[in-house]
């Protein structure tokens, strides 16, 4: 493995982060746009969730081990040589 891909894949992880975060943030705010209280431990859960998926990302990225697809892999057909 390449510092280069090493370098990518924690960019990576701080994106996703980041936009779980964002997530989070939009969801406090309209729980509090509604008048919804979210009670200060349900924010650190939500924190602690998203540091263990960053967390799990980078032993995944560290050790080579495969994360979960979503989508997959699709398998091309393999042409015969005629």
């Amino acid at each position: 493995m390449s510092l280069t891909a090493i370098l990518l894949g924690i960019i990576n992880i701080a994106i996703v982060v980041a936009i779980l975060l964002l997530v989070g943030a939009v969801i406090l705010w309209f729980c509090n746009w509604f008048g919804f209280a979210v009670p200060a431990m349900v924010q650190k859960l939500y924190i602690g969730v998203v540091a263990l998926i960053a967390l799990y990302m980078l032993v995944s990225l560290l050790l080579g081990l495969p994360s979960v697809r979503l989508i997959g892999h699709v398998a091309l057909p393999v042409l015969a040589a005629t």
